[in-house]
């Protein structure tokens, strides 16, 4: 191939976008003897207010090619993503969501109450995973802090083996599902929060740190539904931002 050549088709991927994920992770982990494998990913980690949400999509052998479309939800439109839900349910072997709440945050910190909702968002589910696969680079959900969290949720099943991926949320298609799933369920959250606290603008914003959820924070202060622990605009409150 010429340099020009490739300097072609470099130019025309870039310009069709990222890549649609697709199963071809999945299917050689399954080969490696993980026949049931569950996708996670979380929305709101960010936010300075509401919940951390994590969805969680099992498939196995049986689940054929994901329902077009799914992709990271970050790249789709709010349309888009909620079409998606019922065709994802239909799909999946099983599939949930799980949160941990604002004063759940604050009282274990943003990566524990991300375990506690990833091991809620399992918990949904009517079957045991042989592996869990995890978009980023850290394992959030069988960390040792997950010891301490047995005073929030009862005793807790052993956790499956996890497999952590960069960009999972790009190139796999259990993992964008779940991202979508999740961030469905937390965008609507956000919007039945703002009808009770509407200066927030939540319904745009969903929580995260807008020019005019910030301004709010400065005339108003904090809603029961904010990050209390985390460094707020406007409020005295000097705890950094986990």
């Amino acid at each position: 191939m010429t340099a020009t050549t490739a300097a072609r088709r470099t130019r025309r991927a870039a310009r069709s976008g990222p890549a649609s994920p697709s199963l071809r992770v999945e299917r050689a982990l399954q080969r490696e003897g993980h026949a049931v494998l569950v996708g996670m990913d979380e929305v709101g980690r960010g936010a300075l207010a509401g919940p951390v949400t994590v969805g969680v999509c099992a498939i196995d052998p049986t689940c054929r090619s994901a329902p077009q479309g799914v992709r990271d939800s970050k790249l789709l439109t709010a349309g888009a993503r909620e079409r998606l839900v019922a065709p994802i349910r239909r799909w999946s072997l099983a599939s949930a969501v799980g949160h941990a709440s604002p004063a759940e945050i604050d009282e274990v910190g943003i990566m524990a109450a991300l375990r506690l909702a990833g091991e809620r968002a399992l918990a949904q589910l009517d079957l045991v995973p042989d592996l869990v696969l995890l978009d980023g680079n850290h394992d959030w959900l069988t960390d040792p802090v997950r010891d301490g969290l047995l005073g929030l949720v009862g005793d807790l099943p052993p956790c499956p083996p996890v497999r952590t991926m960069i960009k999972a949320d790009m190139r796999c298609s259990s993992v964008a599902a779940a991202s979508v799933l999740a961030k469905v369920t937390r965008d609507a959250l956000m919007v039945e929060m703002a009808g009770e606290h509407p200066v927030y603008g939540w319904e745009h914003n969903k929580g995260y740190a807008a020019p005019e959820h910030q301004e709010a924070l400065r005339t108003h202060g904090p809603s029961p539904y904010h990050r209390r622990s985390w460094r707020l605009t406007g409020t005295c409150t000097e705890g950094a931002v986990q």
